[in-house]
């Protein structure tokens, strides 16, 4: 009975050691919050979507209350799936404001990918509840926004509020490709996202395109130029 406890003793241990150090990333994670914390509301912007054969392109704009740690955000690529879906919905919850833009594949390949992005991010800011008044914003300063901003390399492992968004980005965009897997099964969209995995580029090469692609990604796999 005693070593029983003593496992148990352990087991608690360790996972309030998990626990603490869990708090203390998050703590550090608010660095950018904490520096910027004059402006009344800070928002974090990010995007999913950008490498992807087909699909859209999303962005995410969250503003955060000061106080808040939600646990787990991370980069979104960091995190499993569960535990996206997860903060996913805590996000929604906690947040102040939050909002997504999306652009269609045929909008990127008239405007190019970059230039989608930024047009995405400008919808989300636009779609927010609450007006910012400094974006924290991954690695990219966004055109024709008349706000601050403040471009931080790699922010969603580095922000809180970037991490929040690249979260509701992701899922976002992951919740859209699987209703596109259902209308177009032979592509594997519910596996891949749209990425330009091995089975994803073949099925390309055996359909040939679905109205869901970007044409311009596809030029090279379909041998016709860069």
């Amino acid at each position: 009975m005693s070593n029983e406890l003593t496992k148990k003793q352990l087991a608690e241990i360790k996972r309030a050691e998990k626990l603490a150090e869990e708090k203390e990333r998050v703590e550090a994670l608010c660095a950018y919050e904490k520096e910027y914390a004059m402006y009344a509301s800070i928002c974090g912007i990010d995007e999913a979507g950008r490498g992807p054969l087909a699909g859209p392109v999303v962005a995410g704009a969250v503003i955060l209350p000061k106080d808040c740690r939600i646990l787990y955000i991370n980069d979104s690529k960091k995190l499993s799936e569960k535990r996206r879906e997860e903060l996913f919905v805590q996000i929604q919850e906690e947040a102040i404001a939050c909002a997504v833009g999306i652009v269609s594949p045929e909008r990127i390949d008239e405007i190019n990918i970059l230039q989608a992005t930024y047009e995405a991010m400008r919808q989300a800011i636009g779609k927010l509840s609450v007006q910012p008044n400094l974006l924290l914003n991954d690695a990219v300063t966004i055109p024709e926004i008349n706000i601050k901003q403040i471009p931080i390399v790699k922010g969603d492992a580095k922000s809180i509020s970037i991490g929040a968004a690249s979260i509701l980005a992701k899922v976002t965009r992951d919740h859209m490709m699987y209703e596109y897997d259902k209308q177009y099964p032979e592509y594997g969209f519910a596996q891949h996202k749209g990425y330009g995995t091995k089975a994803h580029n073949e099925a390309i090469l055996t359909y040939g395109p679905c109205p869901i692609h970007r044409m311009t990604f596809l030029k090279k796999l379909l041998g016709q130029g860069k």
